[in-house]
């Protein structure tokens, strides 16, 4: 169940990277279908992990579920720029990044037996 979830969070994470690199080298918000294929990814992702949780997975799993909820959260703060046709904050897409990333590196942590 752990390794499914880090699997859709690693097919988040590159839809994350084009997007940023579609942000920051190409000086645009990154399309709407790719946002949309990298949040459904990471949603599926959470929900399996919220699963494990509930199961009784503690630990770093229960702490990786906390920082990816909290990224979900700017994830939604930055497609309410999306949906406003705005362009989206650089300070929001680093800190939805760094959050998700340590969270993905604790789930990876679980995994391993840390």
């Amino acid at each position: 169940m752990l390794i499914v979830a880090a699997a859709l969070f690693a097919v988040a994470a590159l839809g994350g990277l084009a997007m940023a690199t579609i942000h920051f080298r190409k000086d645009r918000n990154p399309p709407g279908w790719l946002a949309g294929l990298h949040g459904l990814a990471a949603a599926s992702a959470l929900l399996i992990l919220l699963w494990a949780v509930m199961q009784g997975a503690g630990g770093l799993v229960a702490w990786a579920f906390a920082l990816f909820a909290l990224a979900a959260f700017g994830g939604f703060f930055l497609v309410s720029f999306h949906l406003r046709s705005r362009r989206l904050p650089g300070a929001g897409v680093v800190v939805h990044a760094l959050v998700a990333v340590t969270a993905f590196g604790l789930l990876l942590a679980a995994i391993a037996g840390f």
